[in-house]
């Protein structure tokens, strides 16, 4: 999350950009990812940044007005696995859920997609909906997060059908031909 700066405070802050992050949501794992899977995610402060940690698994899966207050944009940067049963992707429509409804701009920063480069497994039935599995997608959607983020919004997806407003900075050099492997790119558990 950032809220821009006057020139003297992002100089002072030593944020040339003119951007200060105010806060961090920690999806599931946590915001450094050391937190096991469904393991309970706490808010609290980074030890290394000193930021505002706020859980966005467990009881609070969706940022509150208040939470977002003050915020002129909010900029979602996780890395997904293509898969439906990953919750960083309700996490992702939750995140644009509340920033709709808040009129406050998301910016997706795109990442390749491990298993990008295939689409399979059955289609979620509606009636079947949770967190591990939110909209009617295959198990292995092959989609990268901005084009996730695009989906969601253009299907209209969304509480109420409001539409966030989505900014996304795409991957350079990747297409979904790619294997990992062919991305170059380390991977981190």
């Amino acid at each position: 999350d950032a809220r821009r700066r006057g020139d003297d405070d992002a100089a002072a802050a030593g944020l040339g950009s003119g951007i200060a992050v105010q806060k961090v949501f920690a999806p599931e794992h946590g915001f450094r990812g050391t937190a096991d899977a469904g393991e309970k995610v706490q808010d609290g402060l980074d030890a290394k940044t000193g930021l505002p940690i706020l859980s966005l698994y467990g009881n609070n899966r969706k940022p509150t007005p208040e939470q977002l207050k003050g915020l002129d944009l909010v900029i979602f940067n996780i890395q997904d696995i293509g898969s439906r049963h990953y919750t960083y992707i309700g996490t992702l429509t939750y995140v644009m859920e509340a920033c709709a409804e808040s009129g406050i701009p998301i910016l997706v920063l795109d990442r390749p997609n491990p298993n990008g480069w295939y689409v399979d497994g059955p289609v979620l039935e509606s009636k079947h909906a949770s967190f591990i599995g939110m909209h009617e997608i295959p198990i292995a959607h092959g989609m990268t997060i901005a084009e996730y983020a695009h989906m969601v919004n253009g299907e209209g997806w969304l509480k109420g059908k409001v539409k966030a407003e989505v900014q996304t900075i795409l991957c350079e050099g990747y297409d979904h031909s790619m294997t990992w492997q062919q991305t170059g790119l380390p991977w981190v558990s």
